[in-house]
């Protein structure tokens, strides 16, 4: 489980070119918040967004919708070390639910699956784009996440395995 904050900005796919480039950028920096959690082996995404910011109450109505579409499954959520996840409120909330929260290690992004799949979203439809309105920005990024198991589940399959690079017996 993670939060993308999508912002409504240039992203440039490319950080040079031969002949000078001017590329229509949107005015203003609204954002568009996504808390995500992925099944790690079917690709099934469950998430909750919003405009405003993600917090401890949003993390709450994931785990709602997590408990309820795995209701007769173990859950273990992976998770980092944000406050609003970590908070007294969302590990009773975890508890009473029987989801079973693992925290990560401090500063290890690459251990949570669902980074890699924030990445690939923002390559999609973000990427030496042009949305003149938010609306539009938005459901672009709600599309994307739509197909996730869909039109773009052979895509991920690659991306989206669970081989992590671990640095186990390194000399410093």
């Amino acid at each position: 489980m993670d939060a993308a904050h999508f912002v409504l900005q240039p992203f440039l796919g490319f950080l040079w070119c031969f002949v000078r480039l001017f590329i229509k950028a949107p005015a203003g920096r609204q954002r568009f918040n996504v808390l995500g959690a992925l099944h790690a082996t079917s690709l099934q995404l469950v998430t909750v967004s919003n405009c405003d910011y993600i917090n401890s109450q949003s993390v709450a109505a994931l785990l709602r919708q997590l408990a309820a579409t795995f209701a007769d499954l173990p859950i273990t959520l992976v998770l980092d070390n944000a406050r609003y996840q970590r908070c007294r409120f969302v590990q009773a909330l975890a508890a009473e639910l029987g989801i079973e929260l693992l925290f990560l290690p401090p500063y290890s992004p690459n251990l949570n699956l669902i980074e890699r799949l924030w990445k690939f979203v923002k390559k999609q439809c973000l990427y030496s784009q042009y949305y003149e309105k938010f609306t539009n920005f938005k459901q672009a990024i709600e599309d994307c996440l739509a197909e996730v198991s869909g039109k773009f589940k052979e895509q991920l399959s690659s991306l989206l395995t669970l081989n992590f690079q671990t640095l186990e017996n390194v000399s410093l």
